[in-house]
C-alpha cells in the first residue's frame, strides 16, 4: 500500500549485485533528487558510533516482498557499525493486525525464523493475514502458543511500539513503501532513487558519509 505510485523497475526484483559499503564512493546522490533530508531530525535507538538505517514495510505490498531478500543480504553484509531495523507501516487503521504481527514475533524472539515465512504466507500461499483471528490461526500452525501468542498480541508492550512505528513514519514523512530512513536524517525509496536498487546505493552513500560526520 502507498501514498502514492512509484515505479519500482526490473531492478527492484533482481537485486543480487547491489553494491556494498565500500562502493558508496563511487555514487553521489543528490539531495531532493535521489534522496530528501529531513527538516528535523528523528531520534535513533543506537549509541555513538553507530548508524541506524530504518526499512518501511508492509507484509502484504508486494514490492516490500521483492525487496525483502535483497534487503536482507544487504543487511546480513553491512558493516558492524550500521544498525539496521524494519518498521511496520500503517496507512490504514486496518494495518494494525499486521503490525501487532510482527512485534509479536519480535517479542518472542521468531522474527529470524518466521518473518520471511509471512510474506510467504501472503503473497505466495495467498492468506489473508489481515485479522486478529487469521493471524492467531496462522501463527498457531507455525508451531507458537497460541495462548502465549493472543497474550504478547494484545499487550501493552507490543501497543506502544505500534503508537511508535506511526510516529516515526509520520517523522520520516512515509509516502510508501518499501522505503529507508538513515540516520534519523534521510529518507528515500524506489521513487526518490529510481529503483529499490538505487535506493539501496543511495543508502550506501548516507551511511558512509554519517560515518564520516558531514
Amino acid at each position: 500500500m502507498k501514498r502514492r505510485e512509484f515505479s519500482m523497475g526490473a531492478a527492484a526484483v533482481a537485486l543480487a549485485g547491489v553494491p556494498a559499503l565500500s562502493s558508496a564512493q563511487a555514487f553521489k546522490p543528490r539531495e531532493g533528487k535521489d534522496y530528501i533530508e529531513l527538516d528535523k531530525r528523528v531520534p535513533v535507538e543506537t549509541g555513538a558510533g553507530k548508524v541506524e538505517v530504518i526499512e518501511f514495510f508492509w507484509y502484504s505490498c508486494p514490492h516490500c516482498n521483492a525487496f525483502e531478500p535483497a534487503f536482507d543480504a544487504w543487511v546480513k553484509a553491512a558493516p558492524k557499525d550500521v544498525s539496521v531495523r524494519r518498521v511496520p507501516v500503517a496507512f490504514r487503521d486496518d494495518f494494525a493486525p499486521q503490525q501487532r504481527l510482527y512485534y509479536t514475533l519480535e517479542a518472542m524472539n521468531k522474527l529470524e525464523e518466521l518473518h520471511r515465512k509471512v510474506f510467504h504466507a501472503v503473497h505466495v500461499e495467498r492468506q489473508a493475514l489481515n485479522r486478529d483471528e487469521t493471524i492467531l490461526a496462522w501463527a498457531e500452525k507455525q508451531g507458537l502458543d497460541k495462548a502465549k501468542f493472543a497474550e504478547v498480541y494484545k499487550s501493552f508492550g507490543v501497543a506502544s511500539k505500534l503508537r511508535r512505528a506511526v510516529q516515526l513514519q509520520e517523522a520520516f514523512k512515509v509516502e510508501g513503501v518499501p522505503s529507508l530512513g538513515i540516520a534519523g536524517r534521510y529518507y528515500t525509496d524506489g521513487s526518490l532513487a529510481g529503483s529499490m536498487e538505487r535506493a539501496l546505493q543511495v543508502v550506501n552513500y548516507l551511511v558512509d558519509e554519517t560515518r564520516k560526520g558531514r
